[in-house]
């Protein structure tokens, strides 16, 4: 999810779960080498167990900086052949590579044998025309050849011409069925299905048939989905956080972030969707908005906004 599930965001979304596995933004192996991994990989220790997405098609870089991301601290590597936009076509890195499985092969291997953490795919059912079932197994059985034992596969193809990487979330069809019959054809490998999952009936659903479920515009959009993830699929007894609780456990994170001159759009753009549904989720929404870009905007502006309007 790149340019959402940024550290201040993966801070916030851990205020819901203790449980959940959250995953960076999707890092390139090139930016990442020529920026510096501060920039990219820091995070906060509250945000265990977390996961730093790599793109790239280069397998000695990416093992590079597989490598630097282990000594972050992070708990898993996982390789991006799913994303389809612009950018990433014209890098040669995302969906693209569902293409070339012996080039992603090799990344993974060479990934693997950097690191000792998780090394995982997250990847499509197919790109363009190649969408036949035969090619996607061909594709998963190149990969878990040389060991990979993860899969997260969004359950829609990717058109590589003709759709924006918003429509490519929601044009193609879910082919959830496929997804299940990867898991039935290979019941040694984890597969963990993504893509349009917004309730805990089709969490329930989808666990009859793979091994995880993977969430995300649902839980960036309206985060207090999550609440009740611990209690419902980790079998926690700990309370359900209300709205305002968690808002109470964010805002000291914020407080501290300002002090070191991080600036409250940065943080606040995160949570505008936590009163979702809910008697003044509006005026929370829209003075947030309005105020977070001004200059000086500090913790008051998220006080004014919990503040019933007059």
């Amino acid at each position: 999810m790149m340019d959402w599930t940024d550290r201040h965001c993966r801070y916030f979304l851990r205020l819901f779960s203790k449980n959940i596995l959250l995953y960076s933004e999707m890092v390139v192996d090139q930016a990442l080498m020529h920026a510096g991994p501060e920039r990219f990989l820091a995070f906060n220790q509250e945000e265990h167990p977390i996961a730093v997405q790599l793109g790239g098609c280069h397998p000695k870089l990416l093992a590079e900086c597989a490598k630097i991301a282990e000594q972050y601290g992070y708990d898993e590597i996982n390789f991006n052949v799913g994303c389809p936009s612009d950018r990433v076509k014209s890098g040669r890195f995302g969906a693209c590579l569902m293409a070339e499985p012996s080039l992603v092969a090799d990344c993974i291997k060479r990934m693997q044998d950097a690191v000792s953490v998780p090394v995982t795919v997250k990847t499509r059912t197919g790109i363009d025309h190649q969408d036949s079932y035969a090619a996607l197994v061909h594709f998963i059985e190149s990969i878990a050849a040389v060991g990979c034992q993860t899969f997260i596969i969004h359950a829609r193809k990717a058109w590589l011409q003709g759709l924006s990487p918003k429509e490519n979330r929601e044009i193609p069809p879910l082919q959830y069925p496929t997804v299940y019959q990867l898991k039935k054809d290979f019941p040694h490998l984890n597969i963990v299905v993504n893509g349009g999952i917004h309730d805990y009936a089709s969490i329930n659903t989808h666990l009859e048939h793979v091994d995880g479920v993977m969430i995300g515009r649902e839980a960036y959009q309206h985060p207090y989905f999550l609440a009740e993830i611990d209690r419902r699929f980790f079998n926690s007894r700990d309370p359900i956080p209300s709205r305002e609780e968690i808002l109470e456990r964010f805002i000291p994170y914020v407080e501290r972030q300002l002090k070191q001159g991080v600036y409250l759009k940065h943080m606040a753009r995160h949570i505008l969707g936590l009163f979702h549904a809910q008697p003044g989720a509006r005026h929370w929404r829209r003075y947030i908005a309005q105020n977070m870009h001004k200059n000086g905007a500090g913790i008051e502006v998220l006080h004014g906004a919990s503040q019933e309007p007059s």
